[in-house]
């Protein structure tokens, strides 16, 4: 009884109890809410893949089976399923393609952790041994991968097509994937051949016609029609275009203020000094030689009046109005000119100087097409036609993809089979990589490797095979030494994915092994959320004296 009593006092500092029940909840309701995401998305990917309808709070509609715009659309409230959102984004800023590939990547991975974390295996454990496993990946792949040189079109065209065949206007492949080549071609700088700016790549959505009417411009065109008033020119050759950021418009006064004028003499004198200023302008424009305006869109006041436009039209020089203030750059770098912010710098060596510019009557609209650029920089312009509005969206978005999958190719010159190949072949040598590791790294390997395998498995299931079967079948294949084996679900069946056409640049696999590993990573890093409360500022005398002041007022 004495042993026991004296037993009963001893405690240590060292041992203290440490309730870990509200750090696993919080851990496994941000990967169920980051894998409820990447559910979400997962029967969109593929050339089989299902579309998404997108209703906005507005009204909108989208039809789209891109996966960073459908989580771009999607409000997302918990704060780890918001970072596969952002995984989404960053795979569109890096690579442009593969936004849905990433997120199904990540949400595989996810279900693997929960099993190991089951398991009694550390976070962080598992969290070294994935990165480790990405490294490996990225080395597994650039092995796989084949060299590319820019000089061989056929390639970038199978590479912008592939990208293209599990988009909604896959049937315009043919016509889109060379437009994309051409245009991604035409603005390389060969000072610096690895760079490629696609802001210097517009595309202009013109409603009308079908996708097929879709043409690449070299020049620019502008969605909006000549003006029109007192009889302006509609077309002009040999133009010598302006620039301009200014108004051809009588001045106004700086402070807002109203004028009172009681004589009809006065009155007439005010009206004749606006005629001599705009006549002024107009002269001042002339005598550079410039036949042709492109006026910036004014915030203050008008950039052009009725009377403006009437002597514009009697000196024959046509004008584009509204021009938005981000085209000034484009315009200026394709036109080779310098915008003109005043009329006191109105010069001839700061116009830009075109064979052709002229109005076309394009489905119910009319567009200015300015063509054969004397000195033309390096851009060019994509005109995208369609019966409707989101048949429109969808192609523009579709192009943007095919853009950036070439952009990808001028960057990292290598290609790689798709179909799910690299997908198994990873898989497959990661898994015997796990068995060389010891202790707890072989486990969480061996886990990264299966997660690798719900892409052939739900491009199979998207395409309406037998998932089980085709994957195993796939495995089998791969053990045989056949790394280029892929899902071809136009034929249902495993071919050599590489003699199908179906190729990707390697940069997007990589991109998306890489980021994907990397925000898995940071989820099961997280083991609280604290949630912060604006707190309203004190007032102090300063802000008091303000409000007195005012309402003293």
């Amino acid at each position: 009884m004495a042993a026991i009593t004296a037993a009963q006092p001893r405690s240590s500092k060292t041992e203290s109890y440490v309730d870990n029940k509200r750090k696993e909840d919080i851990r496994q309701a941000n990967i169920n809410a980051a894998r409820a995401v990447a559910d979400a998305v997962r029967t969109s990917l593929g050339p089989k893949g299902m579309d998404k309808m997108i209703s906005t709070a507005n009204g909108e509609v989208i039809i789209t089976n891109d996966g960073a715009t459908i989580l771009n659309k999607m409000e997302v409230l918990q704060p780890a399923a918001k970072m596969l959102v952002d995984l989404s984004k960053s795979q569109d800023a890096a690579a442009g393609d593969g936004t849905t590939t990433v997120v199904v990547i990540a949400g595989a991975l996810l279900k693997q952790c929960l099993s190991l974390l089951s398991h009694g295996i550390h976070p962080t454990v598992i969290s070294d041994s994935l990165h480790k496993a990405s490294i490996k990946a990225v080395d597994v792949l650039t092995a796989m991968a084949v060299p590319l040189e820019l000089s061989d079109r056929e390639s970038l065209n199978k590479s912008a097509s592939t990208s293209l065949n599990s988009k909604v206007v896959s049937q315009y492949s043919t016509l889109l994937a060379p437009l994309a080549v051409d245009s991604v071609l035409s603005v390389v700088d060969p000072e610096k051949p690895d760079l490629v700016d696609l802001r210097d790549i517009k595309i202009v959505k013109k409603l009308g016609g079908t996708v097929d009417d879709t043409e690449l411009v070299k020049g620019l065109v502008f969605d909006k029609k000549a003006s029109h008033a007192a009889g302006g020119p509609t077309r002009m050759e040999n133009a010598k275009i302006a620039v301009i950021q200014f108004q051809i418009s009588p001045p106004k006064t700086d402070i807002e203020q109203s004028i009172v004028v009681s004589d009809y003499t006065q009155m007439d004198r005010i009206l004749k000094e606006e005629r001599n200023y705009i006549l002024g302008m107009i002269k001042k424009i002339k005598a550079t030689g410039c036949n042709v305006l492109l006026i910036q869109k004014s915030i203050l006041r008008d950039a052009v009046t009725d009377l403006s436009l009437h002597y514009l039209a009697k000196a024959k020089i046509m004008v584009v109005k509204d021009v938005e203030r981000d085209e000034i750059e484009f315009i200026t770098k394709t036109l080779n000119c310098l915008p003109i912010s005043n009329i006191e710098h109105f010069r001839a060596e700061k116009l830009g100087h075109a064979d052709l510019v002229e109005e076309v009557s394009l489905g119910d609209g009319k567009i200015v097409k300015v063509t054969e650029i004397k000195n033309m920089g390096r851009t060019t312009t994509v005109l995208v036609r369609g019966s409707n509005q989101l048949v429109i969206d969808e192609a523009e978005r579709s192009l943007h993809d095919a853009l950036c999958v070439v952009r990808c190719l001028v960057n990292k010159r290598f290609l790689i089979a798709g179909g799910g190949a690299p997908e198994i072949e990873l898989s497959r040598q990661l898994g015997a990589w796990s068995k060389v590791l010891h202790g707890m790294e072989g486990y969480c390997v061996r886990s990264f490797a299966e997660a690798l395998e719900v892409i052939p498995y739900t491009l199979a299931e998207n395409a309406g095979l037998n998932p089980i079967a085709i994957v195993t079948e796939l495995r089998n294949r791969h053990a045989q030494g056949e790394i280029n084996a892929g899902i071809n679900v136009r034929k249902g069946q495993i071919t050599n994915i590489l003699e199908e056409n179906v190729v990707q640049p390697l940069l997007v696999s990589t991109s998306a092994i890489t980021l994907a590993t990397e925000c898995v990573r940071m989820i099961l890093k997280i083991d609280d959320i604290v949630n912060v409360r604006h707190t309203p500022r004190k007032r102090t005398n300063r802000d008091l004296a303000i409000v007195s002041a005012v309402i003293a007022l």
